[in-house]
């Protein structure tokens, strides 16, 4: 499940600069479900043409992240993100109960939109 959650995500990313038949075939695959012989029925070529193709452009889309690493940015980013909502969740939640505790986690969150925005 992992995996195709990956290659969504890359494909998110990376489909764009696929050929429109590798998209057409790959989106049948992956987002429709089709079957190889299905895919290979509408396209007129074999499974075998099919099932390489999908590999193909497993490669290519994993190739783009290696040199570009938008997924992994994108990752980070959303990380920090989830973060800095969960510190002011925390704060509301203490209002001004512990003055102290209110700064430092207002510092974390400063220090985290910084680096949101750097990234951007």
């Amino acid at each position: 499940m992992e995996k195709i959650v990956e290659h969504g995500l890359l494909y998110d990313f990376y489909g764009e600069l696929l050929t429109a038949h590798q998209r057409q075939i790959y989106e049948d695959a992956v987002y429709h479900d089709m079957s190889l012989a299905e895919i290979a029925d509408i396209q007129g070529i074999s499974r075998q043409g099919v099932h390489d193709l999908i590999r193909r452009c497993d490669k290519i889309l994993e190739q783009y992240e290696e040199r570009l690493g938008l997924v992994k940015k994108f990752a980070h980013i959303k990380e920090k993100a989830q973060r800095i909502g969960s510190l002011a969740g925390e704060l509301s939640e203490q209002r001004i109960a512990e003055p102290d505790g209110n700064l430092e986690k207002l510092l974390q969150i400063q220090t985290l939109s910084s680096e949101v925005m750097e990234e951007l």
